[in-house]
Parts: C-alpha cells; structure tokens; sequence
C-alpha cells in the first residue's frame, strides 16, 4: 500500500496566472500525473482542475478504488485546482479522479491531462512518462527551412484500425504502432504518397466513431501501443521522408461519463446551457471556447502533439459547427451572438490564436480546416483579417467532382459546369482537394461504386476522376482504399479488400495512382504555383458537345507548361486540336488509358508537335487523338 497523500505543488504563480488567463499553453506540464521525485522518495504527483468540488482523491488499484484513502488538497489560491504526490505509486499504475461536489455527487473521471489510458473498454488513465530519444533531426530542420506552401503534398488518410489487419489464433486484430512504422509505411513510401494523415488516434471509447469522440486528448489510442511506440512510428516515417498530419477534434466531446462532460459536477469544459453547448448531430458536448481554462487546455493539446510527438500537421475537424452558433440547429434552438448574429466570436477568437500559437511555435506546421461553408478567409493570415490556417479542404470541388462522375456521360455535356465551376474559386483560399472517408460510408457506395457503365467503363472514370483530382491546382489527400478501387464502402470493423489486387482492373488504378504521386511530386508546374492565378490557364472549358476540358499548369518557369487534355466521354475523338502556347514539340507524360493502369492504350513514346493553326485563341495547336474516357498531360521539350 502507498504511503497517504502528501502535500504538494509544481504551479508557480505565474503558472495559476496564465492557465487562468487562457494564456498556459504548456498546462499539460503542470495538470495531469506527473513521475516525481520528492526528498529522494519516487512517486507521482496528482493536479487536476475541478473548481466546483467539494473533495477529490486519487483512486486505483493500489487503493481498491476506494474514495477516502488518497485525498487531494485544494490550492489556497482559489484556482480550482486539486494537488498531492503520493510516494511510491509508479510509472504503469491505472487511476481515476473521484470528484464529490456539493450535493454529495460523486464522479469518477479520467484524467484530462493523461498521456496514457487503459485499453478500451477499460477507462481508467495511467501513470506514464514522455521520454524517448528522437531521431528525426535532419526532418525537423528541413520543415521548418522549407516554404511549406510550395511543396507538393499527396497525403494518404488513414484509419489505423481498418487499414490491414492480422489473424491471431481465431480473432483479427489491428496493427500496432511498431507494425505500422513496418508495413503502412513502407507501402506509403512504394505508393509515393508525400504524407499519412491519421484518423483521431486520441483515446476514445467507442470504436463506431472512429475516433472523432475523444475522452484522452493527450494521448495516442492504447488500442496499437503507448505513446513511445506512436513516437517510433512517427519518428520511422520522418527518417523516411514521410510526414504525419493528425486529425483534430477541437469541435465537441462525448458525455461519456468518464469523459469531460459535467467533470466536477457543473459544465466545466462545455457550455451549461445545451443551445451552445450540446451538439444534436453528434450528441455530443461542444467546448465552451470562452472559458479561458478551456482556452488553455486546447492550445495546449495542438502544441502538446506538435511538441512531444513531432507531428507535422493539424487537420482540425468540423470547423463549420465551431464557427456557426446555429449549425444543425432550427430557429429557436440557437442563441445569437452579442451582435445578434449567428457567428460564435469566440470560437474564431479561440481558432485564430490557436493557428497563430501553432505557427509561431513550430514553423513549418501546418494547420489544416474541414470546413464545409463559404465563410471568407478561413486559409488567410490573422494579420489579413483570415483565421489563419495553411489549408481549406475544397468540400465544393469534391461534391461537384463526384455529382458530375455518377452522371451517364451522354447527360455530362448538359452539367460541364459542374466539372469547371471549382477553377472560378480555386485561388480564393488555399485548398486540399479531398477524396475522404465520409465519401465512403454511409450508403454513399465506394468511388468505384459510383461510376456509371460496364465494368471497363466504370475503372476508366475511376481512373480519369482521380487524375483530374491530380491535375487540379492544390494538394490532395486520398482515403485508404480508393488507391485500388475498393468494391465496398469503408468498414472500421474490417481491413481494406486487398485481395481485389489479383484483379488487373484493380492493380491497375493502383500502378496509376503510384504515376500521379510520382508526377505529382516531380513537375514543378503542379505546385510551385498551386495556390496562385498564376498556376493555371485556360485552354478550353467550353467545349460541352465533347464534353472535354483542357487548361495549362504552370510553375515558376512559364514557359514550359503541362497542357492537360480531359475527356469525359466514352466515345474516341481523332484528331481533336487543341490550342497551346508556344511553338514545338509536346510530349505525353501521362495517359490515365494506359494499358498497365487497365486501359486500352499501349504504351508508346507520344510527341506532337505544334502547328500554326490557331485555336483557342493561341497561334499554336496540337492535334491530339483522345481515348474514351481519359486524361493526357503533354509537356513542352
């Protein structure tokens, strides 16, 4: 049996002044369960932030779980804040906080702060340490020297859970962390993606949420490992030149009852009343951004990956519900701003000091919104009146992109623009063009699933809607499964069908797939320029009888252009003449028919060269035999 509590404090003042202040952005340093030495006895040291209880102990297995024996001590300084060190209790040991308010309540808690948790469905927090020795220096150093803006970046989002799984004895089971930095990593590397983006692997409890309702938002899912091994997997990919972007959960919160919600017997993390504080479409708790306990404990969490576990970007999720106090809601059901407006200003405040925080800390970190609306400047500098993140996904591109792709191509010419009408908006933000996980689930069928025609014709569009996803100004992401044309919608509870990669179809679009990163990564003309005007160019959207698109991509050098030719019909087109501009030779160096991608197009040298037949509107042109259902690059030599 440990020894009782002992009194004791790591807070200075000037620490209980920033948390209070919304100004601690390393609170997790001081709350939570710290490994301590105290008159060279070892021991953990207890803190945790409960202003509205009336009594407070530590329980675990040491105690039985009982309530009395391992009490806390309430600060002097009226911070709400519980402390003690307990000698003897260990790196390895579960806990909980039992809370008792004033009407003699009683709430057993995880703890907020912990960087470790049981595995589910147990929920109790552990006892753990940060330590691990690095490797990645040469990574870190060269992100932050880099324009992070003018890189290309093909990221592969993954949910760690589902994307392989292995047999043992009669069960399967998900990779651990260690298997990853193994087998994820090295097909990512093979499939020449510039990065992984990791569905939330925070703690959660519920694996049907697939993570998006988080109760340990400072550690990594004990479900694949402890956090020195998420560090290994995160440090394996640096070395490899694989970055690792984190999805983000600022928006809400479960009300599971180990969780956040109504933590010391009041609405501590979440608003009281539920028109701000409860989330209907996800019954969940929304934070209450205007507490500047909050405040403190959620910039702390975006530094705290960033800084312990060397992550390298932020997809921050929902963003749309955190900047609209009536999202989801009727008339009624929302509260108006003090303005009488439906903007939560302090949830943008909050947004915009958390991005700028983020980028004066660790430059080179990049802060991404899933945001659904068209609320102006969301990828704008604070400084230019934006909320200061690097991307925006483009929801807009990808709804249009897949409403146009499900048509029969005999109805596409009447719906052109919904296949242009992206480029008139493309340099208004800086967009992530995403093919997610929400595009896959819920009765929307698999991308494959989707396309219309015989089987020949539907991996065609396949393979011509994720080219032009490619071809399109801004960087990518591209949900597991997609790579390969996965048959079924995504199942958390099962991995990836990779036996369809037997099928020629299948390891076709996969081979493509691997062209695009490769091209992707080697043009400059794809993203030198990729969030300015300056970066693409017309040729023809116009042309609806054919239903083909053609425009120009261009880097630094502006005269070396990639001419990209689009048909989005399964007819074959001789001798379609489009206009280029300049004079000389243009050679293909991508064909999405390519018969090693599962097309009909055998691979051959292709160079063209310009005539002096104007068309388009430029003096040059090219006369170009377009297949059924393709996309051609050319590049002038």
């Amino acid at each position: 049996m440990q020894q009782q509590v002992i009194s004791h404090s790591i807070f200075g003042e000037q620490d209980i002044y920033l948390f209070r202040a919304g100004k601690h952005f390393r609170i997790y340093e001081k709350l939570g369960s710290h490994l301590i030495e105290k008159e060279g006895v070892a021991g953990t040291y207890f803190a945790v932030w409960a202003p509205n209880a009336k009594k407070v102990s530590v329980i675990g297995h040491f105690n039985g779980w009982h309530r009395e024996t391992h009490q806390l001590f309430a600060r002097w300084d009226h911070s709400g804040i519980w402390e003690g060190f307990i000698p003897g209790l260990l790196k390895g040991e579960a806990y909980k906080y039992s809370i008792q308010d004033y009407h003699g309540r009683q709430f057993d808690k995880g703890d907020p702060y912990a960087c470790f948790w049981e595995k589910p469905p147990n929920t109790a927090s552990i006892v753990w340490d940060l330590d691990y020795g690095w490797k990645d220096e040469n990574w870190i150093k060269s992100r932050a020297a880099k324009d992070k803006l003018a890189q290309p970046m093909a990221v592969y989002e993954v949910h760690p859970g589902s994307w392989k799984k292995k047999m043992v004895g009669e069960k399967w089971r998900s990779l651990s962390y260690i298997e990853m930095a193994d087998e994820l990593l090295e097909y990512v590397i093979k499939m020449g993606f510039t990065h992984i983006e990791l569905m939330p692997v925070m703690e959660h409890p519920y694996d049907p949420s697939w993570g998006y309702q988080i109760t340990g938002y400072y550690a990594p899912s004990s479900r694949f490992g402890n956090p020195q091994e998420f560090m290994y997997f995160v440090d394996r990919c640096h070395q490899a030149g694989i970055g690792i972007i984190l999805d983000w959960v600022p928006s809400h919160f479960p009300t599971d009852g180990h969780g956040l919600g109504y933590f010391d017997g009041s609405h501590l993390y979440e608003h009281a009343d539920p028109r701000k504080g409860y989330h209907p479409d996800w019954t969940s708790n929304i934070f209450n951004y205007g507490r500047y306990e909050v405040r403190s404990f959620l910039i702390s969490n975006a530094l705290y990956w960033l800084r312990h576990f060397h992550i390298d970007g932020l997809r921050v999720d929902a963003v749309a519900s955190m900047i609209y106090l009536d999202y989801s809601r009727e008339e009624g059901e929302w509260i108006p701003n003090e303005h009488g407006g439906n903007e939560n200003l302090e949830a943008l405040d909050f947004i915009r000091e958390m991005n700028e925080t983020v980028h004066r800390d660790f430059p080179g970190v990049l802060t991404i919104a899933e945001e659904s609306t068209a609320y102006p400047k969301i990828s704008h500098p604070v400084k230019e009146g934006g909320l200061g993140f690097d991307l925006k996904w483009m929801m807009g591109w990808m709804h249009d992109s897949l409403e146009y792709f499900k048509k029969d191509p005999f109805f596409r010419k009447f719906n052109q623009n919904l296949i242009t009408f992206s480029f008139s908006y493309a340099f208004s933000e800086k967009f992530m063009l995403p093919l997610s996980h929400d595009e896959v689930v819920h009765g929307k069928a698999s991308l494959i699933g989707r396309m219309p025609g015989d089987e020949r014709q539907r991996f065609a569009n396949l393979r011509l809607l994720l080219s032009f996803m490619y071809l399109h100004p801004g960087t990518k992401l591209f949900f597991m499964g997609g790579e390969f044309g996965q048959t079924s919608e995504w199942n958390f509870k099962t991995q990836l069908d990779w036996h369809l990669l037997q099928y020629d179809y299948h390891k076709g679009v996969q081979s493509m797939v691997r062209a695009l990163n490769s091209m992707y990564v080697n043009k400059p003309a794809l993203y030198e320029k990729q969030f300015s005007p300056e970066g693409f160019a017309w040729i023809a959207g116009d042309d609806v009888e054919s239903s083909v698109v053609a425009f120009q991509r261009l880097g630094k050098e502006q005269d070396k252009p990639l001419v990209v030719i689009c048909h989005f019909t399964p007819l074959e087109r001789k001798n379609y003449r489009v206009g280029v501009p300049f004079a000389g030779f243009y050679r293909q160096v991508f064909n999405s028919g390519l018969h090693e991608y599962g097309g009909d197009e055998k691979e051959r040298e292709v160079i063209i060269s310009s005539t002096n037949e104007a068309w388009h509107g430029f003096r040059q042109s090219l006369s170009v035999d377009l297949a059924p259902l393709s996309l051609q690059v050319f590049e002038r030599k």
